[in-house]
């Protein structure tokens, strides 16, 4: 139950409390309040939003928090209304003892900003407690020749409580021969003497008894009673004496259980049972009783229990020297602990934040107190943190830190840090204390994806199967979670007209690149196009990279024969004179190929021959040249089958035939004639003549018709082939076939001369005449590059026209 203070005492109260305020306001560092012990959990201590003039969401808001010395919360902050209230019922004399007054310190917090309110909390005592005599009976042996006026000092009564509350007075029962008187001693106590008012007489009334009563000072009082035992002895005149009155002495607090402390001495003049001495303590306290003990023999004063300078600094003590004949003397003992560092320093961690963004400098991670109950050096602190870290300690008020981020952090050069407080004394041996903190770089998207590389090439073989993979491209970011998810997508060509997205996708999630269709070499040999990584941060951060597609040549064209034009109506025949000499250019095998590099390279070779070793054909010039002189012996018309082939995997080849008519210089060829019916053998004889002046005058007509030809040209238009092609077995240049001036880089053979001679024969003339016709030229191959570059743009530059 609660005990209510007079109103005198509340009011001087509210003075304090608005003074402290006023001391507040104008820069004190403490505010302080003062509570009666006892009271129930969640009291209101006061209004803290008032007292500190703030508003009322604003303890909420600033992350107000109630901070206790170690990890004992007494009190707690209602942060809707502001008030302070108790956490549980406090007990003055567990919290304090005998220490009056009774101060609990305590901390406001404010997180934002960070601000530390120093506070106090008094607590004010009750009286819960009644004064209780360790004895029940009191023994006093008092000698009949003791005077009138003689004191005789009575143990003293326990009370646990302090101020007004604890013992105030003494009274004795009424009797004939004592008083009671109480005095006051210098340590605020209260010592009850009992003074004699008549002599007594041993032999009328060997002994007494008394009632003690012990009174404190509450409202209403509380008291406690004990017996006084009183013996009248008989006379011993002599007192004990001690050596000193008045013993001081230190002892560490980690001296061992049975230490001796110090002896006391006294003497006795006395002889016989009076001077035999007997040592006690007089009025001690539970504290000394239960930490000292005394030898009565000696006077001995050794440990009990283990010392502890942080619970008691200081033992306060009588010892009592009794005789035989129940004299007594007394003396003082006052027995100081001295501090050992023994306790090493404590951290109470107030606010810890483990994940901390990047690039915010400045940063409170974590608040925390240090504490050590030790005294003097031993109780002095410092506090660090380890080097080469980007943190920094900040001290804010009296053993309170603040853990601070020293300048942005960067979680791609580091993503975690692992942080140790250090917590050193001052003491001799030093303690240390040591807290570990794992502080975590958070993620922010900094960092623009980055590809592997500025430009990729990637090469593709034309004719490719749909939804080919033709390569990736990959792109880093060195954020993370979803900063570092990239997606990848195709920007829109810079060429309008180029279909990119029919001819390539990309995986959005792995950049893999797909060729959508079938390409062809010889319509796209290369485009570029641009590849964009994102990712999806916010916002998001994107990077570009060049792509060129290669489109590799397949060997998919034959090569084409051009000269001697295969769809010829009737084979070509070239004219061979006998009298050539080995080496002799007969004619140039003029191909083209589509494709490109070695799949466009030619190479020419003779697969059959009606006279083997009779012509040879150059590998990679497509001549064909006499390999020996001719003789009687060779036939006069030869047969000639020629093959031109690529270097394309696999090869692609083409032939063409070419016949090849023996004759002597330009007069009539060398050829049995044909059976006329009614002819005779051996008739053509006398016709040879006429037949060599033909000759001479159709090679006259013939250098006509090349000037006329030559002027033609110059004018722009082609000759077409004559009738001439259709009068049946004439061999030529037919459709297709190309003049070797223009296709004949070498400049050597018949093919570079400025005409040829389409050469016949008049089969069904019945005749051995030769028709000789117009020269040729390069019309036929103007009409077959135009057909072939109407189906492939690239056509005409492969033929480098």
């Amino acid at each position: 139950m609660e005990t209510l203070l007079p109103k005198a005492t509340q009011k001087r109260q509210v003075t304090a409390i608005l003074l402290l305020f006023l001391l507040w306001e104008a820069g004190g560092a403490t505010i302080k309040y003062s509570v009666l012990e006892e009271r129930d959990s969640g009291s209101v201590v006061a209004n803290l939003a008032e007292d500190l003039g703030l508003g009322l969401g604003e303890l909420a808001a600033r992350g107000a928090r109630i901070l206790s010395k170690g990890n004992k919360q007494h009190l707690q902050l209602e942060q809707k209304s502001g008030n302070l209230l108790l956490k549980e019922k406090l007990d003055r004399e567990e919290l304090c003892g005998d220490t009056d007054p009774c101060i609990l310190p305590f901390q406001l917090l404010l997180k934002n900003p960070v601000q530390f309110i120093q506070g106090e909390l008094q607590l004010q005592d009750v009286n819960d407690h009644a004064p209780d005599f360790l004895e029940n009976e009191i023994l006093l042996k008092i000698s009949e020749s003791s005077q009138p006026g003689t004191a005789f000092p009575l143990k003293i009564a326990q009370d646990l409580d302090v101020g007004s509350n604890t013992v105030q007075n003494y009274t004795i029962s009424t009797n004939f021969h004592f008083h009671l008187f109480t005095r006051n001693h210098s340590n605020g106590r209260k010592y009850p003497e009992l003074v004699l008012d008549k002599e007594l007489d041993h032999e009328e009334q060997p002994e007494l008894r008394l009632t003690l009563t012990a009174l404190d000072g509450g409202s209403p009082p509380k008291s406690g009673t004990s017996q006084v035992l009183i013996m009248v002895l008989d006379i011993n005149d002599n007192t004990p004496e001690f050596v000193q009155q008045f013993y001081k002495v230190q002892v560490p607090e980690n001296r061992p259980i049975g230490s001796l402390v110090i002896t006391v001495s006294a003497r006795d003049l006395d002889a016989g049972t009076y001077g035999e001495l007997s040592y006690s303590f007089f009025q001690s306290s539970n504290q000394v009783i239960q930490a000292f003990e005394v030898n009565t023999v000696t006077g001995d004063i050794r440990l009990k229990k283990m010392l502890d300078f942080e619970e008691i600094q200081s033992y306060d003590m009588e010892i009592e020297a009794s005789d035989g004949g129940g004299l007594t003397g007394k003396c003082t003992v006052v027995i100081e602990v001295t501090d050992v560092n023994d306790n090493a320093p404590e951290l109470t961690m107030s606010l810890l934040i483990n994940d901390i963004p990047e690039n915010t400098p400045d940063t409170v991670v974590a608040v925390f107190g240090i504490s050590d109950p030790d005294a003097g050096d031993n109780g002095k602190m410092l506090c660090s943190i380890q080097d080469h870290v980007p943190f920094l300690l900040k001290r804010t008020v009296e053993n309170f830190y603040t853990l601070v981020t020293q300048g942005a952090l960067d979680r791609e050069e580091r993503a975690e840090y692992n942080i140790t407080i250090s917590v050193s004394d001052l003491g001799t041996p030093r303690r240390h204390t040591q807290h570990n903190l794992t502080v975590r770089v958070a993620d922010v998207n900094d960092n623009a994806p980055a590809f592997s590389q500025p430009a990729y090439t990637l090469r593709v073989r034309e004719n490719n199967s749909p939804a080919l993979h033709i390569g990736t491209v990959r792109a880093t970011d060195a954020d993370a979670g979803a900063n570092a998810q990239l997606t990848y997508s195709l920007l829109p060509p810079s060429d309008p007209h180029l279909p990119l997205a029919s001819l390539v996708a990309i995986n959005p999630d792995t950049g893999q690149l797909f060729a959508l269709r079938a390409l062809d070499y010889e319509a796209l040999r290369a485009f570029d196009f641009q590849v964009r990584a994102a990712d999806r941060g916010a916002p998001a951060l994107s990077s570009q990279a060049r792509v060129r597609l290669l489109v590799a040549d397949a060997n998919d064209h034959a090569p084409v024969v051009l000269y001697p034009p295969p769809n010829a109506s009737a084979p070509c025949t070239e004219l061979l004179p006998r009298a050539a000499e080995p080496g002799y250019l007969l004619a140039k095998v003029v191909a083209v190929d589509g494709d490109a590099g070695q799949n466009a390279w030619l190479s020419y070779r003779l697969l059959q021959a009606t006279e083997p070793g009779l012509f040879g054909v150059g590998a990679h010039s497509g001549e064909v040249r006499t390999a020996r002189p001719l003789s009687e012996r060779d036939a006069p018309r030869q047969r000639l089958l020629l093959l031109v082939r690529d270097h394309g995997e696999p090869p692609l080849s083409a032939s063409v035939p070419l016949h090849v008519l023996l004759v002597d210089g330009f007069s009539q060829p060398y050829l049995p004639p044909p059976e006329a019916p009614g002819r005779a053998p051996g008739a053509g004889a006398g016709a040879d003549e006429p037949l060599t002046v033909a000759l001479v005058g159709a090679l006259a007509c013939v250098s006509a018709l090349l000037v006329g030809a030559l002027l033609a040209l110059a004018a722009g238009r082609l000759c077409r082939r004559g009738g001439a092609a259709s009068a049946g077995g004439c061999a030529g240049p037919a459709e297709g076939g190309v003049p070797g001036q223009l296709l004949d880089v070498g400049g050597t053979g018949t093919l570079a001369h400025g005409y040829r001679y389409e050469v016949c024969l008049a089969g069904g003339s019945g005749s051995d005449e030769f028709k000789f016709l117009k020269p040729v030229f390069p019309n036929i191959l103007g009409q077959h590059v135009e057909r072939k570059s109407e189906g492939s743009p690239t056509f005409e530059n492969s033929l480098g026209i």
